[in-house]
């Protein structure tokens, strides 16, 4: 791989790219900077962690005039989350050259982005739908633009934001540069292409380079029933410095993050939902560490750029191979070592060989961890915490106290009697967690899916709902039969509310009813 410096990259930035301690550029930027510089419009196919906004970045920060009082570049993103993110990497990139960055996006006050705008950024990084409330105002000249990126362009396709696209590049100058980003090119992204972009070239990642490789892979079979117990016996096996756990809706989010909290662990929740605001601050809670668990659905998935997180766990199976390869990939960012586990009920197996044969790489099956585990982990936890309570200087103060115990008891004892004052014993109250359907797979694997999914499929092909169960509850003397994961958010794995009404206002500030 070439070498940044081998890129001819303009003094100021290359400032900033070893100011980031960049030094290998990746195949993505390799390939997309040189021709970026060189005003080509290019189609990318690319996933996350990958380095693709670095590899925008940098010819868009080189061809903008900071002198120039208008914005000269746009990039689209899907969601706010990733608004943010980009804008953070561009700013960091122009920082040398006085090239800034302004992100846009809903949830957030207009009149303050206004006041931001008046700044005179030079590059605005915004979702669709709030964008298109700026250029309706005309707090947004577009016929000043060099340079459009659509950023996870195949997300913003699912997300629906398909026309405003349409919209925003038949009014930004036709003598543009465009950059397309995705990581799949569907019919409808190919039809953009065609019509908006002029003689693109096509750069593609190969599949091989997508599936992140130091990360450990690993899948445990299990009834729906027992996802949860087992969460917080795999929790406390493995006590992960940071993890993040995926839930297929607002819903599932919402319990798990209340259940967990009832069993004592440091968590928040994530979704579409919730008000900007709030987002912001679990993010920034989890970035600094104050909490050891985040519950998100796939808003957060994208956009997220934590470098410490240890675990990703996939509580619920996404519908898809290019969603798992974003969700799994919060995790061994920055040459870091990471692990993924994926909770599988046995009618999702043959999902499951989808996804393996999607991103050719098996995943290693495990035993669902048993509270002895989890009772082991916490044991080997309080271990590290004494060991390194011992090595605080300030412990000698208690040198005197010590000794006077070890007249009484003797050593073995002693230490024993402190491991356990410090070990949290996993907790067993009671939660509620609603039943899910499984995943049902839209792509049959050409394998025979690990043996799932085989002949027991007819049974249930017409429910897709997980068929009938008993609750528990009565009412008035007779037993209440409801359809497993029918209700809610979610269903049979499709994107939940949340993600279709919350994660932006994608007709320009549509609000929620």
């Amino acid at each position: 791989m070439a070498q940044f410096h081998e890129l001819n990259i303009e003094h100021s930035i290359m400032q900033a790219i070893d100011k980031m301690g960049f030094e290998e550029a990746t195949p993505i930027q390799e390939k997309v900077i040189p021709l970026g510089k060189e005003g080509q419009d290019i189609i990318g196919q690319a996933q996350t962690g990958t380095g693709k906004t670095v590899a925008f970045g940098i010819p868009c920060v080189e061809q903008v005039d900071v002198e120039e009082k208008h914005p000269q570049a746009l990039v689209l993103t899907p969601t706010r989350e990733l608004a943010i993110q980009v804008a953070e990497e561009l700013n960091k990139l122009g920082r040398f050259k006085g090239i800034r960055a302004l992100p846009i996006y809903g949830g957030q006050e207009i009149t303050r982005q206004i006041t931001a705008l008046k700044k005179r950024p030079q590059i605005i990084v915004a979702t669709p739908g709030r964008y298109m409330d700026h250029m309706r105002r005309k707090t947004i000249r577009p016929e000043y633009l060099k340079i459009v990126v659509l950023d996870e362009a195949d997300e913003m396709l699912s997300m629906g934001f398909i026309e405003d696209i349409e919209t925003i590049l038949q009014e930004v100058p036709n003598e543009r540069q465009t950059l397309l980003f995705s990581a799949t090119m569907p019919p409808k992204l190919k039809g953009i292409a065609d019509r908006f972009m002029n003689n693109p070239v096509s750069i593609a990642v190969k599949a091989k380079q997508l599936t992140v490789e130091n990360i450990d892979q690993r899948y445990i079979v299990l009834p729906e029933k027992d996802k949860f117990d087992v969460l917080c016996n795999l929790l406390d096996k493995e006590t992960p410095e940071l993890a993040i756990i995926f839930g297929r809706t607002k819903r599932r989010v919402d319990e798990l993050t209340d259940s967990l909290s009832i069993r004592g662990f440091a968590v928040e929740g994530l979704h579409g939902d919730m008000k900007q605001e709030r987002r912001d601050l679990v993010i920034k809670k989890f970035k600094r560490g104050s909490i050891d668990v985040m519950v998100a659905t796939d808003v957060a998935a994208r956009g997220l750029d934590v470098n410490d997180v240890s675990h990703v766990i996939n509580f619920d199976l996404p519908q898809d191979s290019e969603s798992y390869v974003h969700r799994i990939g919060r995790t061994g960012r920055a040459g870091r070592k990471g692990i993924s586990y994926s909770f599988v009920t046995p009618r999702e197996k043959d999902h499951l060989a989808y996804i393996e044969e999607s991103t050719k790489k098996r995943m290693t099956q495990i035993q669902p961890p048993t509270y002895a585990d989890a009772l082991s982990g916490r044991h080997e936890q309080a271990v590290e915490m004494l060991r390194d309570a011992a090595m605080d200087p300030s412990a000698a103060q208690l040198t005197n106290a010590a000794r006077g115990l070890l007249e009484q008891f003797d050593a073995e004892t002693l230490v024993s009697a402190a491991l356990k004052m410090v070990t949290k014993e996993p907790s067993k109250k009671p939660v509620k967690i609603t039943g899910e359907a499984p995943v049902r797979s839209k792509h049959k694997p050409s394998r025979d899916g690990r043996g799932g999914g085989g002949g027991k499929r007819r049974k249930d092909r017409g429910g897709g709902g997980g068929g009938l169960r008993i609750n528990a509850k009565k009412r008035s003397g007779k037993k209440e039969f409801s359809r497993a994961g029918a209700g809610g958010d979610g269903g049979r794995g499709k994107r939940g509310r949340d993600d279709r009404r919350g994660r932006d206002d994608r007709r320009g500030g549509r609000k929620k009813k």
